[in-house]
């Protein structure tokens, strides 16, 4: 956070899978909460735990495997007729396309700032803006073993399928420019953006920053 200039803390996400015992120390939200709502929550300071009953969003709430994908949204007809996509046919192909877990998979997600897990995370989710999220990327690969970064990613589900279950599934950083439902519904600054981190990822990438910021993060900011 200090070498990246981080205003908010990076968020701990654990998906509890079904049957798995469920953790203490996190609270139920009173009332039903997006999964973006909840990320931008955990990096404010509440550590929460988001069963299938508690999820607003039925269609981030299905990509994480809590729920059956709607017919609505798994038809196309949902998002086109939010206005996102020409039509019907490229809303759908956009949902067969996109990361997601077998539905009933998982029981809840379990959300908090870093320092504030009480279990190991899944994945961990930075927001910032796009110069601090540009240190990210060659910490996750080009700092130790070079080459280049191809990005993967969607124009809906930045905070579910982009950058929670994409990582989970692939154990890749995943970027989002962010999507129409997290910039509506959430505080998330026009500025800002997400970085899923996968757990296992996380320490090299830290390590990779710490040695970045004794010459080149703080050489690149000085103007």
């Amino acid at each position: 956070m200090n070498a990246l200039g981080l205003k908010s803390e990076p968020v701990a996400i654990t998906l509890i899978k079904k049957g798995a015992p469920i953790p203490d120390g996190y609270t139920q939200p009173e009332k039903p909460i997006r999964h973006c709502q909840a990320i931008m929550e955990a990096r404010h300071g509440k550590s929460l735990i988001v069963p299938p009953d508690k999820q607003a969003c039925p269609v981030g709430a299905s990509s994480l495997g809590l729920v059956p994908l709607p017919d609505k949204v798994a038809s196309g007809d949902f998002h086109y007729g939010l206005g996102l996509y020409e039509s019907v046919a490229a809303a759908k192909t956009t949902m067969e396309q996109r990361p997601s877990l077998e539905a009933g998979s998982m029981a809840a997600v379990v959300l908090s700032p870093l320092s504030k897990a009480r279990i190991e995370p899944d994945v961990v989710v930075v927001t910032g803006t796009p110069e601090q999220v540009y240190w990210l990327l060659p910490a996750a690969t080009t700092f130790s073993v070079g080459g280049r970064i191809t990005v993967n990613m969607g124009t809906v589900q930045a905070s579910c399928a982009d950058s929670t279950v994409l990582p989970y599934l692939t154990g890749n950083v995943s970027i989002s420019l962010g999507c129409f439902g997290c910039r509506k519904t959430t505080d998330i600054a026009p500025e800002q953006m997400l970085v899923g981190i996968p757990m296992s990822r996380l320490h090299n990438m830290v390590e990779a920053i710490k040695k970045m910021a004794i010459g080149p993060i703080p050489k690149s900011r000085a103007k």
